[in-house]
């Protein structure tokens, strides 16, 4: 019995969820259904409001828009078995879905960051060289960067399932971890992960540094051309402009941060507070976004007001 179980590759696996809190878990699924009807509502805002009016139509908010649409697919890819666990103790989840969650979620973190590449680009043109923003951000342009960000989601991630599928899996089946990530994953192996590990730390790390290096060399530039204006109004334009991307930035990297770290040296880090940590980087950055760029980014402040509030106050209209 005990070697045919041996023998037996695992077809399911078991998310424990947080270690250390299960018994929290119905109280921790309320701030992550809560946050899951965030994202889908404020991104659903963003998108409505940038379709219905047409002086929206711009490079800038079309990336506010592949942004949205990101963040509600990455949230729906992990909150739903997060919130299945956590009320309803589906903690059993087979392998190969299991692999379909994890390349989803990794592909969706890529896109993300190559999102806010593309987002700091954008702000770098429109406040350093302006007259040449039309000409630079063409309706071409921003496809092609849309589909960069797809692209180098989908092929950076896609070596990670198959990776995996060669490993066996003979005796360990609880990840402990509310979803499946790639390094929780790879470590229940019954073999050798040195070319799993590498390549996982391997494109973490270069998304980060290629990524953040980007996105802080444009912002530095801004922040150069905005300091070279002479008028006030202009600094401040330009200034409120930045503050939701980089609110968004901050959001989204230092968790992740966080997290890749932890992986790496923090071997002293409770396993409850990386996991927290690692869902919070997955959950908030969704939530978050549409309500920052809805307060700070003023067209789109006034759109939400006069879709959703001036045209209730007058129907006839």
């Amino acid at each position: 019995m005990a070697g045919n179980a041996m023998c037996q590759h695992i077809t399911s696996f078991f998310l424990v969820g947080i270690p250390g809190l299960e018994n929290f878990h119905c109280w921790i699924g309320i701030p992550v259904c809560f946050l899951f009807a965030l994202t889908l509502l404020g991104n659903s805002i963003i998108l409505a409001t940038v379709k219905l009016e047409p002086g929206l139509h711009q490079p800038m908010y079309f990336f506010l828009c592949m942004l949205a649409m990101n963040d509600m697919c990455l949230t729906c890819s992990t909150a739903l078995k997060m919130l299945g666990i956590f009320w309803f103790d589906a903690h059993w989840i087979n392998f190969d879905v299991c692999l379909t969650q994890m390349y989803f979620i990794h592909t969706l973190c890529i896109m993300e960051s190559a999102i806010l590449v593309a987002m700091a680009f954008d702000s770098f043109v429109v406040i350093c060289i302006p007259l040449n923003y039309t000409s630079i951000l063409t309706t071409s342009m921003v496809t092609k960067l849309g589909l960069v960000c797809l692209i180098s989601g989908v092929i950076l991630t896609l070596p990670c399932p198959f990776l995996i599928k060669r490993l066996p899996y003979y005796i360990d089946y609880v990840i402990p971890h509310a979803y499946c990530e790639h390094m929780a994953v790879v470590k229940l192996a019954s073999a050798n992960t040195l070319i799993n590990r590498v390549y996982g730390i391997s494109v973490a790390l270069s998304i980060i540094i290629v990524d953040v290096g980007q996105i802080g060399t444009s912002y530095v530039k801004i922040l150069q051309s905005v300091f070279r204006l002479s008028s006030q109004n202009a600094h401040s334009k330009a200034l409120d402009t930045c503050a939701a991307h980089v609110c968004t930035i901050l959001v989204s990297y230092i968790p992740a941060l966080f997290s890749f770290l932890t992986h790496c040296i923090g071997k002293n880090v409770p396993l409850s507070m990386h996991i927290s940590v690692a869902s919070v980087y997955l959950l908030v950055p969704s939530a978050v976004n549409p309500v920052v760029f809805g307060v700070k980014t003023k067209q789109i402040h006034d759109r939400v007001i006069d879709l959703f509030f001036t045209h209730k106050k007058h129907p006839e209209k």
